[in-house]
């Protein structure tokens, strides 16, 4: 299925106007430094600053705090965030625990399952060579510099 694609030039030149933005190194994401005493306030702050100006669904903090966590803002349709709002009432938790312990729990099934893919692959690949030759063939894999040619 093709993405369509949307210009937003317009938007972009309103919105650098109020607050500087700058994409990220592959261009898939605009960051921002916002002054505030807590990661929570500067998402607060930049989504008040630019809602009227670029349909901003996620914030995300590009570093983690002390505990290695990052603060993920997001911004849910009125029916999602009362369909949230309903299920976190009947399972007795705010909102913001509810939706927290989700997504927990849908990262950890996501390693998870990464990890039975990967055990299913390396058994597969031992089922035609040796521990000896998949562990080399792996470490070469992982030297190798980037962009670089195969040997």
């Amino acid at each position: 299925m093709m993405m369509p694609h949307h210009a937003l030039e317009a938007e972009l030149r309103e919105a650098v106007r109020v607050l500087p933005l700058a994409t990220n190194h592959d261009t898939t994401r605009l960051m921002t430094l916002v002054r505030a005493k807590t990661p929570h306030r500067a998402a607060h702050r930049l989504r008040q600053r630019l809602a009227a100006r670029l349909p901003v669904d996620v914030i995300i903090t590009h570093y983690p705090d002390a505990a290695g966590q990052v603060l993920l803002n997001l911004a849910f349709p009125p029916a999602v965030h009362a369909a949230i709002c309903q299920a976190a009432h009947e399972a007795g938790q705010s909102p913001e625990i509810f939706v927290k312990l989700a997504l927990h729990r849908a990262l950890a099934q996501h390693a998870s399952d990464e990890a039975h893919r990967l055990d299913r692959a390396v058994q597969q690949l031992l089922a035609h060579t040796t521990a000896a030759h998949l562990l080399a063939a792996v470490g070469h894999a992982l030297t190798r510099t980037p962009g670089a040619a195969p040997a």
